[in-house]
C-alpha cells in the first residue's frame, strides 16, 4: 500500500529494494555510532526479509520520488493484552530529509498497520543520547518506558547459555 502526504510517499519494500535497505541500515549504524557492529548483508537480508519465513517487514519513504528513509518492523506479542503488537526495530531518515515530516509519515503508516492488524501497541527503543529523536517521539504522544531495562544475550554469552541448558 502506498500512502502520500504532500510530497512524501510510503510503500512496502520489495526484494529489488535490498541494496537501498542495506544502505539505510549502514547509514543508521553510522549515525548510531555502531558501524562496527553492523554485519548485515544483502544475502542475509534477502533470506530474512523476503525468504520463505520473513522475520520482518520494511517500509520505504520517498520525498519527491527520492528514497529518503525506511522503517523495519515485526510483530511482538503482549500477554497482558493477549494481543499482537508492532515492534519498530529501525527507523531512519536521511539527514538531508529530516524535518520534512518523513519520520512522522513512517510512524503514521506503522500506526495504521497496527490498527489494521488489530495490534494493541506500537513500540520501539531509542538511544538515551538521541535527544532529538526523544523529543520528536514525545511530541507524537509516545511515552518512554523508564521503568524497564532491556537485557540482551548475544555472541558467546548466548552460546554458553544455550549449551548449559538442563
Amino acid at each position: 500500500m502506498t500512502t502520500t502526504s504532500s510530497n512524501i510517499s510510503i510503500r512496502t519494500a520489495v526484494e529489488d529494494d535490498l541494496p537501498l535497505i542495506l544502505r539505510f541500515i549502514q547509514d543508521l549504524a553510522e549515525y548510531e555510532r555502531l558501524r562496527d557492529k553492523c554485519v548485515a548483508s544483502a544475502d542475509k537480508l534477502r533470506v530474512t526479509l523476503f525468504g520463505e519465513h520473513p522475520a520482518a517487514e520494511v517500509l520505504i519513504a520517498s520525498a519527491d520520488n527520492e528514497p529518503v528513509g525506511f522503517a523495519l518492523f515485526f510483530h511482538s506479542y503482549s500477554t497482558f493484552l493477549a494481543q499482537r503488537g508492532v515492534f519498530l526495530e529501525d527507523l531512519f531518515v536521511s539527514p538531508a530529509a529530516r524535518g520534512r515530516g518523513v519520520g512522522r509519515a513512517l510512524l503514521s503508516r506503522l500506526s495504521q498497520i497496527a490498527i489494521e492488524r488489530d495490534c494493541g501497541r506500537l513500540e520501539w527503543f531509542v538511544l538515551d543520547w538521541n535527544d532529538l529523536a526523544i523529543s520528536f517521539y514525545r511530541s507524537l504522544g509516545a511515552d518512554p518506558m523508564d521503568d524497564w531495562t532491556m537485557f540482551r544475550l548475544t555472541g558467546p554469552a548466548l552460546e554458553i547459555l544455550a549449551k548449559n541448558s538442563p
